[in-house]
């Protein structure tokens, strides 16, 4: 049961990359949603957890606004194509499952937490702080940007955010691991007048975003 379970994760974590990476057409997506809600509520049976029922796009069906009749239905059905997963996994069992191999050794298991502590640095104005992984080598950009607003006073501009700025870099697979340099690059933004020395009283020039400078580790 472990090695199942094993399995239709990486099955999941591959997918989850897939559909994050906004690139697939939209029958693509669609397929591949349902092929998603699949694996997920065969393993609940396997597991024996609760059997959820969705509609033909995968959405979860809610009791309140859905009839009697239907949800029956809707549990009959996902009960025959669930049974008969079951019974093509038994009949494949005994042969070597060379794709699982191939996923645990190029599937992203990889994650990256950052803490941000502080931001050191004099603007007098707000500021947007960008932080992402980069790969020195290939000039790119490996993953998401991390979004921090500064006040000008220095702290978050969202007070309550402070000492709480956190963030996991997943998706990470074998093959950024053995990327020979990543660094951890943080991109500022100054967000006010289109000078800093400008008045305040100038109110058509505050709220301009300005790219001012960009560190990285």
């Amino acid at each position: 049961r472990f090695q199942q379970v094993q399995s239709m994760m990486y099955d999941l974590m591959e997918w989850r990359s897939q559909l994050l990476s906004g690139t697939l057409p939209k029958d693509e997506l669609k397929e591949l949603k349902q092929k998603v809600t699949s694996k997920i509520d065969y393993g609940n049976k396997i597991l024996e957890l609760d059997l959820i029922v969705r509609d033909e796009d995968g959405n979860i069906l809610d009791p309140d606004e859905t009839s009697v009749i239907s949800l029956f239905h809707a549990h009959e059905e996902a009960t025959n194509k669930i049974a008969e997963r079951i019974k093509e996994e038994m009949q494949s069992k005994d042969q070597p499952d060379y794709a699982s191999y191939s996923r645990m050794s190029s599937s992203p298991t990889h994650s990256l937490y950052v803490f941000v502590r502080n931001f050191v640095c004099r603007i007098g104005e707000d500021a947007e702080l960008f932080m992402s992984l980069y790969d020195p080598q290939k000039l790119q950009i490996i993953s998401e940007n991390y979004l921090v607003r500064w006040g000008s006073k220095g702290f978050p501009k969202e007070i309550d955010m402070l000492n709480n700025l956190k963030v996991v870099f997943t998706d990470l697979g074998n093959k950024d691991l053995s990327r020979d340099k990543i660094y951890l690059v943080c991109q500022i933004v100054r967000v006010g007048t289109m000078e800093l020395k400008e008045s305040n009283s100038k109110k058509y020039t505050q709220g301009l975003r300005r790219p001012f400078g960009v560190a990285g580790k």
